[in-house]
């Protein structure tokens, strides 16, 4: 089985630890991981503000720089759904506009092969119980993408209730957009933040100490609320559910030191 990370530029330049997890948690389980180098950006902040034709030569990288591998894994619900939903309909219009089918080719390579990280551990691996061990209060938000395109169910909190020392609480409203959706947050922000706020209020009625996600964009959008907001941050904290998993009691998760605080 080879398979490859795609780490998504998110996580590639604000959350690399993210990316580190998933390597981690999939050689814990036997899997052997590449990560492809000539990987960038999926195209959707481009195809998403309507630049349709400028996403195109994202779509023909992605194929190259993922050429050869049995499955593609990545931290990111968002990101995968733009290859399974999108890149379908990218291909579909570059050929019904007389550009051949390259670009449809490029997107059949890829769709079948996509997996966001939670469906590849039960999907393909049938794995619930990854060893992992997280002694903490824990929520879970499921991201738009994730939990409206590609479906991912249960599949996020299945994983989540095998922690060892876990304490899951339910969230209220939980299927309730956080307002981030990419652009959709500068572009409204107003409405994002409000979104945003209740969010927050839901997630700390609950007692938890982290908020877990699948999506760092999303995670980030609600990070960023946290430190604006009166609430004392210490008492809730953001983190991608595959830092979670990766922990164990051999080797815990430990949280980064706050910038100023005594080492």
């Amino acid at each position: 089985m080879r398979v490859a990370l795609f780490v998504t530029c998110v996580n590639d330049l604000l959350y690399p630890d993210t990316g580190r997890a998933v390597v981690t948690l999939l050689e814990r389980l036997g899997v052997e991981v590449d990560f492809p180098p000539a990987q960038t950006c999926c195209g959707q902040p481009q195809f998403n503000t309507g630049y349709r034709h400028e996403t195109e030569p994202l779509v023909r990288r992605m194929a190259h720089a993922f050429h050869g591998y049995d499955y593609i894994v990545t931290p990111s619900g968002s990101c995968a759904a733009m290859i399974r939903d999108n890149y379908p309909r990218i291909g579909a219009k570059a050929h019904a506009e007389g550009r051949g089918t390259q670009l449809a080719d490029a997107a059949a390579s890829l769709t079948p092969r996509t997996y966001e990280l939670t469906e590849f551990l039960i999907d393909i691996l049938g794995v619930t119980d990854v060893g992992a061990y997280f002694p903490h209060t824990v929520t879970y938000h499921p991201s738009c993408h994730g939990l409206r395109m590609l479906g991912l169910g249960h599949r996020p909190r299945t994983l989540l209730q095998a922690v060892r020392g876990l304490d899951l609480r339910e969230l209220d409203a939980a299927d309730e957009c956080c307002g981030f959706g990419g652009t959709f947050a500068i572009k409204n922000p107003d409405v994002s933040l409000a979104m945003g706020h209740d969010k927050i209020r839901h997630a700390l009625n609950t007692g938890a100490t982290t908020l877990a996600g699948a999506d760092n964009s999303c995670l980030m959008h609600l990070n960023g609320i946290l430190n604006h907001t009166h609430t004392p941050h210490h008492t809730l904290h953001t983190l991608h559910l595959a830092e979670i998993l990766a922990s164990t009691e051999q080797h815990p998760y430990t949280p980064p030191t706050p910038t100023g605080a005594p080492q």
